[in-house]
């Protein structure tokens, strides 16, 4: 079982500016590529900070005039790694209060950026992947059970868990490891077990 990398879901091409850049070139990036920040870079392609359109408006609109890149960017750069899973990313994201990330290579050079946007590519998996992840990579070859042991229905993202496992500790590894599973909204336990190994005289 294996999470999706950054590198299966970002961008591949990230629009970026040098500390230089004017203001008025950045916003016009910005409509002309329909995005909603650019990473500024140094001279060898590495990530100084973000600018995104809320810097551009938060700063125009609180009075002060910065014309270049270097001002109106957000500093330092809150990064990815192509290698990172997305439930990484995703964490890094939510931690620093981010919506993007600048993905760099193993010389800190820009290769890609990861956005909320591609996060929801996750959610958007096709039901039978899931179910394949689920029965393959779960059932069969982490937990070691026959594939027919248990049925996995999967509707939109809704996994439904049903047959008889020999012990009651099972189930909360079973529900755990599918939760776990990319693109997986919410899992129903209908399982049963044989032997309530959690009660004991």
């Amino acid at each position: 079982m294996r999470h999706r990398s950054v590198a299966d879901l970002m961008t591949p091409t990230a629009v970026s500016v040098a500390p230089g850049t004017s203001f008025k070139e950045i916003a016009r990036l910005l409509d002309e590529f329909d995005i909603t920040a650019v990473c500024v870079v140094d001279e060898d392609y590495r990530p100084l900070g973000v600018v995104s359109e809320a810097d551009l408006v938060c700063r125009r609109s609180a009075g002060s005039r910065p014309d270049t890149a270097s001002e109106l960017m957000s500093s330092p750069a809150v990064v990815a790694r192509p290698e990172w899973s997305v439930v990484r990313a995703a964490r890094v994201m939510e931690r620093a209060k981010v919506k993007r990330l600048p993905v760099i290579d193993r010389d800190g050079r820009l290769t890609g950026v990861l956005s909320r946007s591609d996060l929801i590519q996750l959610f958007l998996r096709r039901d039978r992947a899931i179910q394949e992840e689920i029965v393959e990579d779960v059932v069969t070859r982490t937990l070691g059970l026959s594939p027919s042991s248990l049925s996995v229905e999967v509707t939109d993202g809704r996994v439904v868990l049903s047959g008889t496992v020999r012990r009651h500790s099972l189930v909360a590894v079973i529900l755990r490891l599918c939760n776990s599973v990319d693109g997986v909204v919410r899992v129903i336990d209908r399982l049963q077990y044989e032997d309530d190994d959690l009660v004991r005289t």
